[in-house]
């Protein structure tokens, strides 16, 4: 057995999970200077077994991947709440033909009401709308008569954009439903022949494909929408410039979704800057079509970016570019997932206070944004791992995750 590769496997997810060597030692009930040489493979000829699967517990990961180079097995997939299968179970359910269809004004209130749940992160309360949103979209679309098709149709392409950000919310457990939901927003969006809608339903196709593993493919389906659209996305007005600029940064997440190079690292920063230029083009921060966008969410999304790339110091050195005026008239959505950002950008730089602070800020701001969603369970407990001593506030966060702290 190959000691040196096992040791620097050990070493390579000990720094993914934000541990330092004593942190490790700490956990295994060994010193700095034993992870030292169990990394640098001097431990001993063969690790003992019970070493191995001792670690793999600790770094949370299969032992299998301290044994070989083969890609890690995909993450077991945690049930969705069962107000997100309502919300799946609706997108199987045929239109009723005895229901009445309601009117376009009535639609447009509930998914106003809808749009504003899902930025305020009560997403209880949206999956207790999305149901009959559907139900009723899908009906006004199919009885529209020929003079209105086009905006029945768009508005059916906007309920199914939101239903697909809101499975998304839960990962890879509904990432086949929302994909479905994505393809069925941009087919309407099409049919609607409403650029918009065309362009806010492709960035829900791009991030679908990113969970699906298919991030090359995003980042070529977004850029190409980009450049199919932007004629008439910039003739909108800041509509038109919000749905462009969101689509460049659709496809940065996408780019930066895939393993660190130097090429891709450019191509998403430039990207970023794509976007930042539209921004600057549209002149402040604005929730155009429920975006957001503008010069302060670009900043966001550059920071999501490197963290993605694991570039915790250049993110948090983007986040303090950021006013903290302008943040505060974001939308709790994006102010809860600027703090999640930061906690992870703060544990891959060791910070580990710090990452527990921004991921008290952002439960304490809106708790299903963290407590309902797999990835943020994940890093709470990566938060925790890491930390000697969890503070009382930490963990009783990880006893809300479900965890045990």
């Amino acid at each position: 057995m190959d000691t040196s590769r096992i040791g620097r496997r050990i070493a390579y997810w000990r720094e993914r999970r934000g541990f330092t060597q004593t942190d490790f030692g700490r956990h295994m009930g060994q010193t700095k200077r034993w992870v030292q040489d169990l990394e640098g493979g001097k431990r001993q000829t063969d690790p003992r077994l019970s070493v191995l699967v001792r670690a793999a517990e600790v770094l949370r990961i299969p032992l299998e991947q301290l044994l070989s180079d083969s890609p890690p097995e995909p993450a077991a997939v945690s049930a969705p709440p069962v107000e997100a299968l309502a919300v799946v179970d609706a997108l199987y359910r045929p239109v009723s033909e005895d229901a009445q269809t309601p009117t376009p004004d009535y639609l447009r209130r509930r998914l106003l009401y809808a749009c504003e749940a899902f930025q305020a992160c009560h997403y209880a309360a949206l999956a207790r709308e999305l149901p009959a949103l559907i139900a009723g979209a899908e009906q006004a679309a199919q009885h529209a008569p020929v003079d209105r098709a086009c905006e029945a149709r768009g508005l059916l392409s906007r309920v199914y954009q939101l239903v697909t950000s809101y499975l998304h919310k839960y990962g890879a457990a509904t990432v086949i439903q929302a994909a479905l939901a994505a393809d069925r927003a941009l087919a309407a969006a099409e049919r609607s022949g409403d650029a918009v809608q065309v362009g806010a339903a492709s960035r829900r196709i791009a991030k679908s494909l990113v969970y699906q593993q298919r991030p090359q493919a995003a980042v070529d389906f977004a850029t190409a929408a980009a450049r199919r659209l932007e004629g008439d996305l910039q003739a909108r007005g800041p509509l038109g410039l919000s749905t462009l600029g969101m689509l460049y940064l659709s496809a940065a997440l996408a780019a930066s979704s895939q393993e660190r190079t130097a090429a891709r690292v450019g191509s998403a920063s430039g990207f970023v800057d794509e976007a930042d230029d539209v921004a600057d083009r549209q002149g402040s921060d604005m929730n155009e079509d429920w975006t957001m966008f503008g010069p302060t969410n670009v900043v966001l999304h550059r920071v999501d970016m490197l963290v993605r790339f694991e570039d915790g110091w250049s993110a948090l050195e983007a986040a303090d570019d950021l006013d903290a005026e302008a943040v505060g008239n974001l939308t709790k959505e994006r102010r809860a997932g600027l703090h999640v950002s930061k906690a992870r950008a703060s544990l891959l730089t060791r910070r580990k206070e710090q990452a527990a602070r921004e991921l008290l800020e952002a439960d304490a701001l809106a708790p299903e944004e963290v407590e309902g969603r797999p990835d943020a369970v994940e890093l709470v407990q990566d938060v925790v791992g890491a930390t000697a001593a969890p503070g009382r506030d930490l963990r009783a966060l990880a006893e809300r995750c479900g965890l045990r702290a």
